[in-house]
C-alpha cells in the first residue's frame, strides 16, 4: 500500500480545506439559501429541528465537493447550487436517523437533536429532509442525477443496516467492514463528485473519475475517524472521546487489534463490545491494544492508501486551481489524525 500522501499544501502551512472553501465561497452562499428556503415548513418543529443539526458547525464537505467538482470541470450553470443542497440534506437526514440509532448525546460538541426533541421528531424530520432532497432531484430534472443520488441513498441505507447487524460481533471479517464504510460513508462522497459531471455533460471517464475521488476520499474519511475516536479529543472530534468503543461499534483498530491479540486480549475485545468494559480503565487498556498491536497505525496506513488513490483519480484533470483545491482536502482528511 501507498504509505504517502504527495502533498501540494504549502511547505510549513498544514492542509485545510481553506482553498477548497475559498473557491466555492460564493456558490457555498447560494446553496444555503436553498438549504434555508426548503428546511421551512409550517410546522415549527421541523426547521427548528433540521437547523440546529444544519447550523451547528458541520464544514459542509459533501456540498463542497460537489461545487467544487463543478470549478474543475469549468461548469459555468447554476443546477450545482440545487444538487449540492440535496447532498446535504441527504446527509443531514442520515445523521439525524443514526443519532437515534447510536443513542447518541453529542455531535459537533453539541447536545444532539434527539436528546433534545427525542428519538421520534429526530426521526420524522429526518423524513422530511430526505422528502426535500428527493424534491430537488426531480426539480434539477435529469434521471442520471436522480438516478445517482437515489441510488447512493439507498446504499446509505443498506449500510446502516449492514453496520447493525455487525454491532458488537468483533470476529468482523476487515473486508466486510469496508463494505459497510463504503456504502455508509463513501457512496455519498462518491455521488456527491459524480453529479458535478453529469451536469457538466461530461464523458463516462471524467464521471467516473470523480466517482473514484469521492469514494476514494469517503473511505479514508471514515478510517481516520475510526482512528482518532482513540487518540483525540473531544474537540477536535466534535463527540465524546472514545464514543465508538462504549457503543461498542466494531471498527477496523478493533478488527485489526483483535485478529492480532493473544487469548486474553479477544476476550477483553469481545467483553467490551458488548458493553461490559466501558470504564476509562478499560478506554485506556484498549487504546493500549491498539497501539501495540499496531492496529491504529495500519488503520491509518490504509487510510493513506486510499486518500492516494482518491488523488490519482484526478489525473485524468488538468492542473488547475479547484484540482490543488481537491487534492488539499484529501491531504486535510488524513492530517486529522496528526
Amino acid at each position: 500500500m501507498s504509505a504517502t500522501i504527495h502533498r501540494l499544501a504549502p511547505a510549513g502551512r498544514a492542509p485545510s480545506l481553506e482553498p477548497m472553501m475559498a473557491l466555492v465561497a460564493g456558490d457555498l452562499n447560494q446553496v444555503n439559501s436553498v438549504i434555508l428556503a426548503r428546511m421551512q415548513s409550517d410546522i415549527p418543529l421541523i426547521p427548528e429541528l433540521a437547523g440546529h443539526l444544519i447550523a451547528g458547525g458541520g464544514k459542509r464537505m459533501r456540498p463542497m465537493l460537489t461545487l467544487a467538482c463543478a470549478r474543475l470541470l469549468d461548469y459555468a450553470g447554476t443546477r450545482q447550487h440545487k444538487l449540492a443542497a440535496c447532498v446535504e440534506f441527504i446527509h443531514t437526514a442520515t445523521l439525524l436517523h443514526d443519532d437515534v440509532v447510536d443513542g447518541s448525546d453529542l455531535r459537533r460538541g453539541r447536545r444532539t437533536a434527539n436528546m433534545i426533541w427525542g428519538n421520534p421528531a429526530s426521526v420524522l424530520v429526518g423524513d422530511f429532509l430526505f422528502s426535500r432532497s428527493f424534491e430537488l432531484m426531480v426539480e434539477d430534472g435529469s434521471l442520471k442525477v436522480l438516478r445517482i443520488l437515489s441510488n447512493a441513498s439507498a446504499v446509505i441505507a443498506e449500510g446502516e443496516v449492514n453496520q447493525l447487524t455487525a454491532q458488537r460481533q468483533v470476529e468482523t471479517g476487515e473486508d466486510r467492514y469496508l463494505e459497510i464504510i463504503g456504502a455508509k460513508t463513501a457512496a455519498l462522497f462518491a455521488a456527491a463528485c459524480r453529479i458535478a459531471a453529469v451536469v457538466g455533460e461530461r464523458s463516462e471517464a471524467e464521471e467516473l473519475a470523480l466517482d473514484a475521488y469521492g469514494r476514494n476520499l469517503g473511505i479514508a474519511f471514515q478510517l481516520v475517524d475510526d482512528a482518532i475516536d482513540y487518540s483525540s479529543d473531544e474537540e477536535t472530534m466534535g463527540k465524546g472521546v472514545g464514543d465508538d468503543f462504549r457503543d461498542g461499534k466494531v471498527t477496523l483498530p478493533v478488527i485489526l487489534a483483535h485478529a492480532r491479540g493473544s487469548d486474553e486480549d479477544r476476550k477483553f475485545w469481545r467483553d467490551a463490545m458488548h458493553g461490559h468494559r466501558i470504564s476509562d480503565a478499560d478506554l485506556a487498556h484498549a487504546t493500549a491494544l491498539l497501539n501495540s498491536t499496531g492496529a491504529i497505525a495500519d488503520t491509518l496506513q490504509r487510510a493513506r492508501h486510499y486518500g492516494q488513490r482518491a488523488i490519482d483519480a484526478l489525473g485524468l484533470f488538468p492542473a488547475s486551481q479547484a484540482k490543488a483545491a481537491l487534492v488539499e482536502a484529501v491531504e486535510f482528511a488524513i492530517a486529522r489524525a496528526y
